[in-house]
């Protein structure tokens, strides 16, 4: 039952609904998709919120070889300023190209191959956890960084900011942008106007120092292969802040129309933001001299560096620029925290969006590409949460190496995708130069996009051409650096998720050639016989005997499965007592089998009387408590199960509601059809089939 609305009255709710809310009815979808203001916290989060671990990270691997290796900071950083833009404008030419929600997956798929566009899948699906992972460790190390009494909860806090996370985003898209937009904005501004306020203060000779400055660090002696080891390292590191650029392209089909405009203006604006919060927090970090050491005991001087956590870069700088522990150092913090922890909501719209194009292809389970109660892909966000929790309790939420897991499969993505723009730019340029061809020229199917000029389709080339021979050296660099620290782990999911979902689309390509039509199988039954499986003489089972009779079949019995004499003795007087003209078969089973004698009966009987559709009506109890599933023996269940693969059967449920299936269907069990239970019947009201049909036939 449902009122105007569509939705169940309040008293019906079960406690899914109290948490991710009312389900939305299919005409909704349309409101549930994002405007700019709203798309950018959502989607942008994960690079935007980069920039707090980022030039940490780039850092601290400089200053493995010491202070002066801080020297070289600034050209790395500005590497990593210039491969992102190369990236935002690659993905822009993506975004207009295949708007629909595939990413790099489709791209790679649709120029590269199938193997490839497998490839890029696993790739993204691995990053998508790890950006969970890191961004939530990163949010509780920022937050234990401000409240240092939480470092033995931080496990627990992850997790917890994951659960979080996953009822937020099951409550449906636009909702949870709206939960996310503040927090991001917040962090947005407050980095900006500490970066100000940094710099300001700097230019009138009151330059920030952090509460690390006068550390030394103690470095470790490197050859000239180790020097430039190092700085490719730092360099891949500071990559970290490209992650999460791709989820806008995966995410099209969540804007509002124009999609493709949308989607193009947010990715732009994304960009922006994420170059000038980078550069000026590694500006702020080197003119406040903070020191971030992998070991915190290799900082020479600090003496409980056993004992108390080291503060996060972004905490040192807003300490010496606003002053510590006052209110402007806390804003800092805490906007830090929570702009990390929601940057996780980006892999949360992206990881089952690829799930649900991935199973549009067939290569991932179909429940990927249902839709919730709320309009969004629930079994996604549900199987992301579970994977990012595993991960962070295994590896104890230490970001330090965590981050090393990270950021590879993004560029395997990022790579093979811009690879495939360039096959497909030559593929238009291709058609182009030959209009008679007969291959269709593809075109964007989103209401805002016109066909491109030869012009742009050439600047669109270059573009990915440039971004791909970029990404490609990042991956490399990215691989080389970071193996033997943990990515190895990366390199092994990658090719078993590789490897399951061609075998999912295997297994999905042979059900679909085994069950469809051809001109030899043909089907026909002569005969339609009833079984009703009787256990004891009870209200439940004379139900099911209604039914079977009520559906008139060509011929029915009832038949009983003896495990004990006395219990089978008692059951034919109950039968007689009850006024039933059915027959009731009893079948002998010495070994205690329910299932077998039954099937050797039915095998027996399609044997002597040809291919006649056999149906076993069977009662079901409806529970309203889980745990009193626990309290009924499931005997019903496995002979359900073993019917099912005998040929010619077919299994009828008859259900009946105890009186707790009231807390799930708002009613109380019925009295059986056309029988008044208020007081005991003066005789049985005779069951018998309905005449010219009779039982045993």
């Amino acid at each position: 039952m449902t009122n105007e609305a569509g939705t169940p009255p309040a008293e019906l709710k079960s406690p899914k609904h109290w948490i991710i809310g009312d389900p939305l009815p299919t005409e909704k979808l349309e409101g549930q998709l994002l405007p700019k203001h709203l798309a950018l916290p959502i989607f942008a989060s994960d690079p935007l919120s980069s920039v707090a671990y980022a030039p940490q990270e780039l850092l601290m691997i400089l200053m493995i070889g010491g202070l002066a290796f801080l020297s070289f900071a600034p050209w790395v950083a500005t590497a990593v300023v210039v491969l992102l833009v190369t990236v935002v404008l690659s993905y822009r030419q993506l975004i207009r190209a295949y708007p629909s929600g595939g990413g790099d997956y489709e791209v790679a798929h649709r120029n590269l191959g199938e193997k490839a566009g497998l490839v890029v899948a696993s790739a993204l699906l691995v990053d998508y956890v790890m950006t969970v992972v890191v961004s939530v460790a990163s949010g509780v190390d920022n937050i234990i960084s401000a409240i240092p009494e939480l470092n033995p909860w931080r496990v627990q806090l992850a997790v917890l900011f994951v659960v979080i996370l996953a009822a937020v985003n099951l409550r449906g898209v636009s909702e949870s942008s709206k939960a996310f937009a503040v927090p991001t904005y917040l962090f947005i501004g407050s980095v900006l106007v500490m970066v100000v306020v940094g710099l300001v203060r700097t230019v009138l000779g009151d330059a920030p120092v952090a509460e690390s400055a006068g550390y030394e660090v103690q470095a470790e002696s490197l050859t000239q292969a180790g020097v430039i080891l190092l700085l490719l390292r730092s360099f891949a590191s500071g990559c970290s802040a490209l992650t999460g650029v791709e989820a806008i392209s995966n995410g099209v089909p969540a804007f509002r129309r124009p999609k493709i405009r949308n989607a193009q203006a947010t990715l732009g604006l994304m960009g922006a933001i994420a170059i000038t919060l980078f550069a000026g927090l590694v500006a702020l970090a080197l003119i406040a001299n903070v020191h971030y050491a992998e070991v915190p005991c290799h900082l020479i001087g600090w003496e409980d560096c056993a004992t108390e956590p080291q503060r996060s870069l972004i905490a040192q700088v807003a300490a010496a620029t606003f002053g510590d522990n006052t209110a402007l150092f806390y804003v800092i913090q805490a906007a830090t925290a929570l702009v990390l922890l929601l940057a996780a909501n980006t892999a949360f719209n992206g990881f089952p969006l690829l799930g649900s194009v991935l199973a549009r292809d067939s290569y991932a389970p179909k429940s990927l590409s249902t839709r919730g109660d709320r309009l969004i892909y629930s079994n996604g966000v549900v199987i992301l949460a579970l994977a990012a929790s595993v991960i962070l309790v295994v590896f104890q939420a230490n970001l330090t190496v965590l981050i090393q897991l990270y950021i590879i499969g993004v560029f395997v993505s990022f790579t093979l995708g811009q690879t495939g723009m360039v096959r497909h730019w030559l593929r238009e340029l291709s058609l182009r130069r030959h209009p008679s061809s007969k291959a269709k020229q593809r075109q964007p199917t989103d209401d805002d996009a016109r066909p491109l000029s030869q012009g742009a389709v050439l600047r669109a080339l270059v573009i990915n051409a440039v971004g791909a021979a970029m990404t490609a050296v990042v991956l490399i660099v990215v691989t080389v650096t970071k193996f033997t620290h943990g990515a190895w782990i990366v390199f092994v999911l990658m090719p078993v998720l590789f490897f399951l979902m061609l075998g999912v689309h295997r297994y999905y390509r042979d059900v679909e050639k085994e069950i469809e039509v051809d001109p030899t199988t043909t089907f026909g039954a002569a005969g339609d016989h009833a079984i009703v499986l009787v256990s004891r003489m009870q209200k439940p089972t004379l139900k099911a005997l209604d039914y079977a009779i009520a559906a008139r079949h060509d011929s029915l019995e009832a038949v009983h499965v003896s495990l004990d004499d006395e219990q089978t003795r008692k059951l034919k007087k109950d039968w007689v007592k009850q006024n039933i003209h059915v027959k009731l078969r009893i079948l002998s089973s010495p070994y205690r089998d329910l299932s077998y004698p039954l099937i050797q009966y039915i095998k027996g009987r399609r044997e002597e009387h040809g291919a006649e559709v056999v149906t076993v009506y069977m009662p079901q109890y409806i529970v309203g408590h889980w745990w009193e599933n626990l309290l009924h023996n499931h005997k019903a269940r496995r002979i359900r199960q073993k019917l099912l693969l005998v040929h010619g059967v077919t299994v009828s449920l008859v259900p009946w509601l105890l009186d707790s299936s009231d807390l799930l269907y708002g009613r109380r069990s019925r009295p059986l059809p056309g029988q008044d239970r208020r007081g005991e019947p003066v005789r049985p009201v005779p069951r018998r089939p309905v005449s010219g049909r009779a039982a045993g036939r």
